[in-house]
C-alpha cells in the first residue's frame, strides 16, 4: 500500500520518469548519468526560482521533460499494449496529448521541491541502464531514496524511470492510464481528447 507521504513524492519527482529500452552497442558512462540527473534538478528549481506564473511554468517544465527524459517512450508504455492495435495517427495524437497531460499533472506539484535537495551518491550500470543512487530532503519529509534510471537508446542519456524507496513511478502510471482506457473501453481517441484537458 502506498501511504500518503510517498505518493507526494511519486508527485514530485514522477515528472521525469518515462521508459527506455535496451542501449544500443555504445555504453553510458556512470558520470554522464549522475550528471543527467544532476542537470535535471538544477533546471527545475531554476523554473520555480523564477516566480513565473503557473501557466508560463508549466511550459517551461515540459521543456524539461523532453530534454531530459524519453518523454516519447513514456507514452507509448502508458498505452501498453491497446498501441498495437492503433493507427500512427492515433499513436501520434495520443504522445502529443500526454506530453501535456504529463506536465501539468506533475509540474503543478513542484513548488513542493522548492527548499529541497537531491544529493547523488554515485552510479552503477544495471542490465541496459545505469542506476544513478540519491538521497532526497524535501521540506517537512525524512531523507529517502530515490533510483533515477538512465539510459542513451535515444541517442543522447535520457531518464526513463525512477523507483522511490521502491516504488516504480512508471509502472504506476501505466496502470493509472491504462484504468483510465478500460472507463473508456478501450477508445483511445477519447482518452487521448479526455488528456487534453485533465492532469
Amino acid at each position: 500500500m502506498v501511504n500518503k507521504t510517498t505518493y507526494s513524492r511519486r508527485f514530485v519527482l514522477g515528472g521525469l520518469a518515462a521508459l527506455g529500452l535496451p542501449l544500443p552497442a555504445f555504453a553510458l558512462s556512470g558520470p554522464a548519468a549522475e550528471q543527467l540527473v544532476n542537470s535535471a534538478v538544477t533546471d527545475i528549481n531554476k523554473i520555480i526560482a523564477t516566480g513565473k506564473s503557473e501557466s508560463a511554468m508549466l511550459r517551461d517544465f515540459q521543456r524539461v521533460f523532453e530534454r531530459y527524459a524519453d518523454v516519447n517512450i513514456i507514452a507509448l508504455t502508458t498505452l501498453g499494449p491497446a498501441r498495437r492495435s492503433a493507427s500512427n495517427a492515433e499513436v501520434r495524437a495520443y504522445v502529443d496529448a500526454f506530453k501535456g497531460y504529463f506536465t501539468r499533472k506533475y509540474g503543478k506539484r513542484f513548488n513542493e521541491f522548492v527548499g529541497g535537495q537531491i544529493i547523488v551518491e554515485g552510479s552503477r550500470p544495471s542490465k541496459s541502464n545505469v542506476e544513478v543512487r540519491s538521497t532526497a530532503k524535501l521540506r517537512g519529509s525524512a531523507p529517502f531514496n530515490v533510483t533515477w534510471l538512465v539510459s542513451d537508446r535515444s541517442g543522447s542519456p535520457k531518464i526513463f524511470n525512477i523507483i522511490i524507496e521502491g516504488v516504480n513511478t512508471l509502472t504506476s502510471e501505466r496502470a493509472e492510464i491504462g484504468a483510465m482506457l478500460d472507463r473508456r473501453q478501450g477508445d483511445i481517441g477519447q482518452l487521448t481528447a479526455d488528456l487534453r484537458r485533465i492532469g
